[in-house]
């Protein structure tokens, strides 16, 4: 028998299940505030793409180990150290400094892309301090919850550099809101939770963590109870459509239904909810 998923082992990382096919992971640095080091963004691909190929996995919840943060972002301190922010004495051409740093943050951005990558809906779950790479990283879930005491910004231009990992391309698409999205880009201002909620980057605020992840487990329960083929197909679609135009979309959506009404969960959906009782699918 193949090893289940959850039996990785990750060194920044916890992944357990609360539901039945339901993930939860959670950043596992609440000492440094959940701050990120490059170690932590190559495992995180590593997580999600372990999620988005397991049948044993059909809804994922995401959020912060700790009471204080979900995740304040970049360790500036690290990179400052070691890092693309580490001051450089080199000799060579602006041409060829530059060709090592454009690859180090293509790959940054494909290991926080691999959120959205995912398969499976990710529900990003955030409380205390949410800043910066915070926003890249829940930008790349399907659905977010935060608590009331959550703190937002984007903070990039506070340490000299335009956000370049996700949140400048995601967010103005997620909001629908220019003016809004320049106003905390431009000014890395904190914003809260029911400003947060107000403008749509969020779809509910709860009281406290606690009360948001259960929010969360409920929710991925949810998902995770409905036909995979018709839920994973859903999650692709929509992202298919948000970068492409309406006939795209349509034409898109015609191909791959083409091959998933050709799957069994139709019937069982359908008879299931004609005798009044709860369907059972198989895995995918």
């Amino acid at each position: 028998m193949a090893p289940s998923v959850y039996d990785a082992s990750y060194a920044h990382f916890d992944v357990s299940q609360p539901a039945q096919y339901v993930a939860h992971v959670q950043i596992d640095r609440p000492a440094k505030m959940n701050a990120f080091h490059e170690e932590m963004w190559i495992e995180l691909k590593r997580v999600f793409e372990a999620l988005s190929y397991s049948p044993d996995v059909r809804a994922v919840i995401f959020s912060g180990a700790g009471p204080k943060a979900f995740t304040t972002g970049l360790d500036v301190q690290a990179a400052s150290a070691a890092g693309a922010l580490a001051p450089s004495e080199s000799s060579k051409d602006g041409a060829r400094i530059a060709a090592p740093l454009r690859r180090h943050v293509l790959e940054f951005q494909e290991c926080i892309t691999s959120i959205e990558k995912c398969e499976k809906p990710v529900l990003c779950v955030m409380h205390g301090y949410s800043l910066g790479l915070a926003i890249d990283l829940a930008a790349c879930a399907d659905v977010r919850f935060c608590s009331r005491d959550t703190r937002f910004a984007v903070k990039e231009v506070d340490i000299g550099i335009a956000a370049d990992i996700g949140t400048l391309s995601r967010l103005p698409k997620i909001v629908g809101n220019t003016s809004w999205v320049k106003d905390v880009c431009l000014s890395a201002r904190i914003f809260g939770a029911e400003e947060a909620h107000q403008v749509g980057f969020v779809s509910h605020v709860y009281p406290g963590k606690e009360e948001a992840v259960q929010a969360g487990i409920t929710w991925a329960s949810l998902i995770a109870s409905k036909s995979p083929v018709a839920v994973q197909g859903t999650k692709e679609l929509l992202n298919w459509s948000r970068d492409h135009s309406v006939q795209d979309g349509l034409r898109y959506t015609g191909v791959w239904n083409s091959a998933a009404l050709q799957t069994a969960d139709v019937p069982i959906a359908m008879a299931a909810g004609m005798k009044k009782r709860i369907p059972t699918f198989e895995k995918l």
